[in-house]
């Protein structure tokens, strides 16, 4: 294991990227160091000195150039920098020598002697071995492919797409770009207000228009491979076969000094060199001599993969594809036939050096040391590393496993319950098997129970106890199978599970038996978890003691680890869809209902913020029934108590005030009163705060052995649990809705915001009940119902396509979608046609089709029907969701009165069951053709689940970074958010999703500190790396493009800025529409930034369109309304329509004033625009009069004042809500306390509501909470 935990080390190391700057926790600071949990023993933050120093390169064939370098990188990383680097990168096998010296490559540069400032290091060609040939090959094939873009569809590598510097025609961040041209400000038709369709093709800006131009028609290991024993004695290491664009045939050696043209032929060996060609180090550079169009080629594939900004060319940590591609033409690639070579597929975990043991790579990074600050980093980043190769290895061979590539372990029994080894890794399908989940909804129940034990896994993964081991466990949905992949406990295929159990029940509570150890590991599990230890009785009616659920199984392995699996019941049940005999269902309240399942639990958020609402009533009990007790002694210091709590009470305090309970500061009955406190709120524990759940509560085979009235106390928590999320969590969400505080596009978006307020999606039908009820909530009704409908029409299409045949696939999918989406479907011809080659084919294929019962050839799925498919979309519904979704035809209008729109269900049902569709139009409303053809489904890939690792002190240092944020200290924070991205950086690499969270909030703390070009650098690569960790046309992409269009625009690219709000607004139109609270904001940033750039008429339409946008979902008197009339108010008067003007200015001033008074500042501004315009129009009604009267009229200049940058800067802040900070202390003390003033004002009506409803506490603001809450 210690081999292991060195390489493991050694490879992270070599792969640490040039910007990996480390922060060392030793002793020091204690400011910082006392907002860092994790760091226990650290009293101090101090940054290692991270010295850069310029070094001279000197390179065969090339004059010498320097290179920057930090102290703390490796020697392996000038290796990666001088192969990534346009002039070098086709040199592969070389050393670097520093006075003739070979620096090793793992040595950190401020360890090697003698380097300095100046230092020159010498590139040194290396005698080639036929793996460093290998590494050569393939590299320049690489280099070849580097600006292929269909490798950027298809995921291949971690390749995905961004767009954002072909939609501004270059990197905003270069100084050629920084003067803005505004001649290119007029928008495509689709992006205009009121548009009547919106293109689809313009996601991927309407296709691939060029394609890289051809280095080689072929490059490939030649038939002539290996060398025989005489040649290998004269150094031939490899054949290759090379055939240039000018059609040159070239048989190339790699020897051991590097590549020369031999005299073989297509049919005669002959190894002997060609004199005529020299030999080269280099395979490139012996191109170059032979190939003309190679030469220049290659050259311009070079320069256009440098100029790409690096966030382009990295990879992603885990495979993003893309739902829809343009077609591509195929073509030869000896490389890729190599790589996807069924045989090394199959047999891949019995080639020797290619096998990896998952479990215990997975196994020894958690045991990392862990201490310190840099030995988590380590820690960390090697766990990170091993998890997304795990997660990229599962995928594949679940892949495998679907496609019948894998020879199951149990191949007699039934398909649906084979099972599967591979690569170390242990695969299952999502069925139930041998009736395990009987009691339990049989494959409903199965098919979610992965889900449920990943959440487990994710709980005790956060937990990180000391000796407790869970098993890398990723879930695979494709084609619509789910598969299951983990890590392969040592030993125990040796044995049955029933004797490798030692903890833990096999038979659901019939059977159970304990061990010690597990007892000890899983009390620290509960007491995190909030599951109470309890009392159960088996057959033999022995009574044993159990701190987890009794699914949850220890298996002791081979390499004396404790493992836990089977964490699917690691949370509470929601026993408001397990009705029972004290909790009926009943048609007169919506809960408790039937369920497919009995799988339901409630989610770990939700339990969570029950546990704070609980906390609070607990500590407000014991307030009170101390003030009562000292009421009569301490009259004047319960007073002063009083007034100090109506300023300064909040959760803290709270916590303080019992801590005091404890320590027996109240002297007097202080023991009874925490009693009655606990007792009140359901505790446990009568001596402190301790809210537990019984795990094993409502099982239908588990017989609790506890007490009644602990049993009633069980029920009795539970309950109010439950209640809590139906009565509290669902009123605040909608709440939120109603305010407008939350972005929502689509189901995705939505599906986020209801787990992070612990709501599960099986509430969604009720949500949308509720929402109905509210004309301003159109549009989350909208997104709702569209969610629920693509749920459910996943499921259909689960099981359709499951018996479909391999030969079927595209056109039963194609068929699905006609039926779901289109207008028009062909009667059942196909299916006769089919049927007519499956009797041609049926001997022949009659054998292989025993192998797999679910792959009999069939054509069931052509008899589905439009009304056929909606009957079972309507009956999921309504199991599922208890939802009515009635359709009685098929068009657009139809689907219009469901709030459906069909756009938004082909995307989200491509992205959900992983189909990957046609770049092209498509018509739903042609009555006379099918939308879908076969040719439009490109392919299927794999929909993945994991638990990803925590980087735990850069989530400190960020969430401690949005504490100081929020108290009014910015500078402070930038700096903690500094600290975080260099921690995530050092942890995750460039591409993460927490590190672009970690950079829009970076950026938008630059603009309000007053850095604009730091701003947009730094949100110019959050876009980046939102397009390819998300996709291109992901929700997030739309915050992240109005954010830089901001920056942009106050770096003076008004082109640009523009450029990017109409992206952001086309990607609105995609994700759900125009009829979208966000699009006022969108819609209002376009016309003002329009209107600087002199366009007038196109920014009256989006300013109109705002206005309209504003006045529905805010309502004709908010203050969002009155500025959209302030905005048009504006533009009229530049366009010198001052009689219009001066009605929009006359609504802003009304909404002022009804709403903060004319005292004030608004008000009175508005006021002196209302007098402006005002003299403006009646000093040009009057030249119009007398030029109607026929008088000589001479115009005074009337003033029409173009507004400047500046003015129309400060009204898109405004706009954005964001505010400049003074650099005055006293200006900074007064912000401060505004803001804790705000905050206490909060924190009461939080109370207050506590108060109302018995209990309710927002959960507190977790790292995804969006940057725009610091305004």
């Amino acid at each position: 294991m210690a081999e292991i935990e060195n390489s493991i080390e050694q490879n992270l190391n070599a792969q640490s990227d040039a910007n990996n700057n480390m922060a060392k926790v030793e002793n020091g600071n204690s400011e910082t160091n006392g907002q860092l949990d994790s760091a226990k023993d650290e009293n101090e933050l101090i940054l290692i000195q991270d010295s850069a120093f310029s070094v001279k390169i000197n390179v065969p064939g090339l004059e010498p150039f320097d290179l920057q370098v930090t102290s703390m990188e490796l020697v392996q990383e000038i290796h990666q920098m001088l192969m990534d680097k346009e002039e070098t990168c086709h040199r592969t096998c070389f050393s670097l020598q520093l006075d003739g010296q070979v620096l090793d490559n793992f040595t950190e540069l401020k360890t090697i002697e003698g380097l300095k400032d100046g230092s020159v290091i010498k590139v040194v060609e290396e005698p080639y071995t036929v793996r460093e040939v290998r590494l050569h090959v393939r590299h320049i094939n690489d280099l070849i492919h580097s600006i292929d873009p269909i490798d950027n569809f298809n995921a291949v590598n971690c390749n995905s797409l961004t767009y954002l510097n072909d939609i501004t025609n270059g990197d905003i961040t270069d100084k050629k770009n920084l003067k803005s041209e505004t001649n290119d400000c007029q928008p495509q038709e689709f992006v205009l207000p009121n548009g009547k369709e919106t293109p689809i093709s313009a996601i991927h800006l309407n296709g691939i228009k060029t394609r890289p131009p051809s280095c080689l028609k072929q490059l490939a290991f030649s038939g002539w491979n290996p060398p025989p024993g005489k040649r290998k004695m004269k150094g031939d290491l490899m054949y290759l076969h090379v055939i240039t664009n000018e059609d040159k045939r070239y048989h190339l050696t790699a020897s051991t000094r590097g590549f020369y043209v031999n005299l073989s032929t297509d049919d005669a060996f002959n190894p002997k060199q060609d004199n005529s060609h020299k030999i080269h180090h280099s395979l490139v550079e012996l191109l170059n001599s032979l190939s003309v169009s190679f030469k220049k080629n290659f050259s311009f594939v070079q320069k256009k993969r440098t100029q790409k900004h690096p966030f382009e060319r990295i990879g992603t940590p885990f495979q993003v594809f893309s739902w829809l591609a343009p077609e591509f033409e195929h073509s030869v690639d000896w490389f890729r036939a190599e790589d996807s070579n069924a045989s090394k597929l199959g047999h891949e975990d019995h080639i020797p050096g290619h096998s990896r043991d998952w479990n215990e790579e997975i196994q020894a990074t958690r045991e990392l040391p862990k201490k310190t600050l840099p030995e988590r980093l380590v820690r960390e980043r090697a766990m990170f590393k091993v998890h997304s190769d795990f997660v990229n290895a599962a995928t594949r061979g679940a892949i495998a496993v679907v496609e019948s590539n894998i020879m199951a372990i149990n191949p007699g029994e039934d398909s649906k319950i084979q099972m599967f080894i591979w690569n170390n890794m242990f695969f299952s399908l999502g069925f139930d098997v041998k009736d395990h989940y009987k009691d339990f909804g049989g494959d409903f129940a199965a098919y979610v129970a992965p889900v449920s034990d990943l959440q487990g896994v994710k709980a005790l993964n956060l937990l990180d106890i000391d000796g407790l081991y869970t098993l890398g466990t990723v879930i695979i949905d494709y084609k619509g199978f789910r598969v299951t992949a983990q890590s392969i406990i040592p030993g125990i295929l040796d044995k049955d599970q029933e004797q490798s159990v030692v903890h833990g029940s096999t038979d659901f509570g019939k059977t159970c038996v304990t061990h010690p150890k597990y007892n000890e590991l899983l009390e620290k599990v509960a007491s995190h978890l909030r599951m109470r230890p309890h009392k159960i009785k088996i057959e033999n009616q022995e009574e044993i003691v159990l701190h987890s659920s009794i699914e949850c199984k220890g298996i002791i392995g081979n390499d004396s680890r404790h493992y836990v699996l089977d964490l699917l019941r690691m949370f509470p049940v929601d026993i408001n869809f397990l009705p029972n005999d004290e909790n009926q269902e009943s048609d007169e309240k919506p809960f408790p209902r039937k369920f497919r399942h009995k799988l339901c639990s409630l989610r770990q958020e939700l339990v969570e913020s029950f546990i704070d609402t609980k906390y609070v009533q607990f500590v407000k009990h014991a307030a009170i029934q101390i003030q009562e007790m000292n009421k009569a002694k301490k009259a004047e210091e319960i007073e002063a108590k009083k007034e100090n709590e109506a300023e300064t009470s909040d959760i803290e305090n709270a916590k303080q005030l019992v801590k005091d309970l404890t320590n027996n500061n109240v002297q007097e009955n202080s023991t009874k009163i925490i009693e009655d406190a606990c007792k009140h709120v359901g505790s446990w524990k009568s001596t402190e705060f301790d809210i537990r759940f019984n795990p094993n509560l409502y099982q239908p085979v588990v017989k609790l052995a506890d007490c009644e009235d602990l049993i009633k106390s069980d029920k009795k928590v539970l309950n109010e649990a439950c209640e809590f999320l139906v009565n509290v969590q669902i009123p605040i969400l909608i709440k939120e809705f109603l305010e407008h505080g939350i972005f929502i596009t689509d189901g995705a978006t939505l599906s986020d915001t209801l787990h992070s307020r612990g709501i599960n999606i099986r509430y969604l039908g009720y949500i949308l009940e509720q929402v109905k009820k509210y004309e301003t909530l159109s549009y989350i009704y909208s997104i709702g119902i569209t969610e629920l409908v693509n749920r459910c029409a996943k499921r259909v299409f689960r099981q359709f396509i499951q018996t479909v045949p391999a030969l079927n696939l595209s056109a039963s999918v194609a068929h699905f979608m006609n039926c779901y989406l289109g207008n028009f479907v062909k009667s059942s011809t196909l299916g006769q046609v089919e049927n007519v080659e499956n009797k041609v084919n049926k001997k022949r294929k009659k054998n292989h089709n025993k192998k797999r019962g679910l792959q009999e050839i069939n054509n069931d799925w052509a008899s589905l029907t439009q009304r056929s498919l909606w009957s079972q979309i309507s009956e999921e519904a309504m199991a599922q969701y208890k939802f009515d979704v009635k359709l009685d035809s098929f068009d657009e209008q139809a689907f219009g009165n469901l709030s459906l729109r069909k756009l938004s269900l082909l995307r989200s049902f491509c992205q959900s069951n992983g189909v990957q569709i046609l770049l092209r139009e498509y018509n739903f409303e042609n009555k006379h053709k099918e939308t879908f053809m076969d040719d439009d489904i490109l392919n299927m890939y794999p929909v993945v689940k994991h638990v990803p690792t925590k980087a735990t002190d850069a989530y400190n240092f960020f969430t401690n970074g949005q504490a100081k944020i929020q108290q009014g200290y910015f500078k402070e924070g930038f700096d903690l958010i500094s600290e975080s991205y260099n921690l995530l950086t050092n942890v995750y690499g460039a591409l993460h999703p927490e590190i672009c969270m970690c950079l829009r909030l970076l950026s938008r703390l630059n603009y309000i500190l007053g850095d604009y070009q730091e701003a947009l650098s730094t949100q110019h690569k959050a876009v980046l790396m939102c397009e390819r960790l998300y996709g291109v046309d992901n929700a997030q992409a739309i915050t992240e493009y109005s954010h830089l269009a901001l920056y942009c625009f106050a770096n003076g690219q008004i082109s640009n800025s523009i450029k990017l709000l109409y992206r952001a607004r086309y990607l609105l139109l995609i994700n759900f529409g125009e009829d979208h609270p966000e699009m006022s904001l969108i819609d209002s940033n376009l016309g003002l930034i329009l209107q600087a750039a002199g366009e007038y008429d196109s920014a009256m339409k989006f300013l109109e369109k705002a206005l309209e946008c504003s006045k529905k979902y805010f309502g004709a008197k908010s203050m969002k309304t009155a500025l959209s009339y302030h905005l048009l108010a504006r533009l009229q008067s530049c366009r010198g329509d001052f009689r219009t003007a001066l009605m929009n200015e006359r609504e802003t001033y009304q909404i002022y004033k009804g709403l903060l008074g004319e005292e004030h500042d608004r008000t009175k501004e508005s006021a002196q625009v209302l007098k402006h315009l005002t003299e403006q129009a009646v000093l040009l009604q009057k030249k119009l009069n007398e030029m109607h009267k026929g008088e000589k009229v001479s115009f005074p200049p009337i003033q029409i004042q173009q507004p400047s940058l500046q003015t129309v800067l400060a009204m898109l802040n405004i706009i954005n809500g964001i505010i400049f900070l003074p650099t005055h202390d006293e200006e900074m003390e007064k912000i401060k306390q505004e803001l804790n003033k705000l905050q206490q004002k909060q924190l009461q009506s939080n109370l207050s509501a506590v108060d109302k409803k018995e209990a309710t506490s927002e959960p507190s603001a977790s790292v995804n909470a969006q940057d725009d809450d610091l305004q």
